[in-house]
């Protein structure tokens, strides 16, 4: 074959195949995408990141640029495997939705059903039972933000906590922050509480069933939770953290290229190159546009997951586990993460076929708004790339 661009089509059975389609010009909006990526880059000094544009399954243009590990001099390139943080819970969403496709649950059933624990946490607006997988998913809980309430850098802190009993045993200690249903707030812990009903139902370790149940059927064969596999391990990017000293100096730390989420894995636990995230958005957009069916999930369901059940902010609101933004007549669907250093997004236009994926190794904790607001920019011109 000639040298091209990677495409990725589905088979009769729903597998991803690779293949290389002829070189094509630069998208429109591409040169503004890059340059706002770049300038994230400045701002945040990142190490190293990547841009990928894909149309109907096809990669149409590609950014890799600085260094996957500055330690090894490596750069970036297409197969580097990157850190997706909160984009996991998309495939949390999908797994819950699954069940409820096959009649093993119910969205409006109590998360105390499946999980019986949290009726140990504090409900000042009522019974704990009244809140409901939909809840969850939708961050209307009322559940709190981190699940981890240390982070002071001490050498002796997890990352995150690493073992269900820890969650349980904080319960206690504490309390839901808004009457349950009634608006938007972003919950990581009420992530892992849905993977214990996916366990609780199938008996099945919560990364066990998405490879069997998701990235099996769909030929992701390159994605993994934890520690990379051994075959991989020389592609794993490190992540790094923009820090501010006691003395104003910032310093860039490095945070290596492994780090355990522990139990947090299924709000945020997915690792992969970015060639997966296509796939598996590409997937996603072309079942919701009728360009395909099965084997993971239905256009119904999709839809329904991709309605409005929560604003977010203006022009943004939250629907089961994706987010709903609304740009003109376009309706986008997408998700971002961060997590160990790593910064994300993935979205995809069902109307045009499109997706975009971007992330960077680096965070920027030393003008965290500053950084915020390039980040905004990044993503919001990468979803300009998006019916173009």
């Amino acid at each position: 074959m000639t040298p091209g661009l990677s495409l990725l089509f589905m088979t009769s059975c729903g597998l991803l195949v690779a293949t290389t389609l002829p070189a094509q010009g630069k998208p429109a909006g591409w040169d503004a995408a890059v340059k706002a990526l770049d300038e994230l880059m400045a701002t945040d000094r990142v190490v190293g990141g990547s841009l990928v544009l894909a149309r109907s399954g096809a990669v149409v243009a590609r950014h890799d640029a600085g260094l996957a590990d500055r330690a090894r001099h490596q750069p970036t390139e297409p197969g580097t495997l990157y850190h997706w943080g909160s984009i996991t819970k998309t495939l949390t969403a999908v797994a819950v939705l699954q069940l409820r496709d096959r009649g093993l649950l119910s969205l409006d059933d109590p998360i105390t059903r499946w999980v019986p624990e949290l009726r140990q946490v504090h409900n000042p607006f009522g019974s704990m039972d009244g809140i409901t997988i939909r809840m969850l998913l939708s961050h209307s809980s009322g559940f709190q933000d981190p699940t981890w309430p240390y982070g002071a850098g001490k050498d002796w802190e997890p990352f995150e906590p690493t073992r269900w009993e820890q969650l349980v045993a904080m319960m206690p200690y504490q309390e839901i922050h808004f009457a349950p249903g009634s608006r938007y707030g972003y919950s990581n812990p009420a992530y892992i509480y849905l993977a214990r009903v996916v366990e609780s139902i199938t008996g099945d370790p919560w990364q066990s069933y998405v490879y069997k149940n998701i990235w099996g059927p769909l030929g992701i064969r390159e994605s993994y939770f934890n520690r990379t596999p051994w075959h991989l391990a020389e592609r794993r990017a490190a992540g790094y953290t923009l820090r501010k000293e006691e003395s104003g100096e910032e310093r860039l730390r490095d945070n290596g290229r492994e780090f355990d989420p522990g139990i947090t894995i299924p709000n945020g636990g997915w690792n992969a190159p970015v060639a997966d995230l296509v796939a598996w958005a590409s997937y996603l957009a072309a079942v919701a546009g009728g360009q395909t069916a099965g084997p993971v999930i239905s256009r119904e369901t999709l839809e329904e997951m991709w309605r409005p059940v929560v604003p977010v902010r203006d022009g943004e609101a939250m629907g089961l586990g994706f987010f709903i933004v609304t740009e003109g007549k376009r309706r986008l669907i997408g998700h971002t993460g961060e997590q160990g250093g790593f910064r994300s997004f993935m979205y995809l236009d069902p109307a045009s076929q499109s997706v975009v994926v971007g992330v960077v190794n680096t965070t920027n904790n030393a003008r965290p708004g500053e950084s915020d607001r390039a980040f905004r920019r990044a993503a919001g011109a990468a979803r300009e790339l998006l019916g173009n």
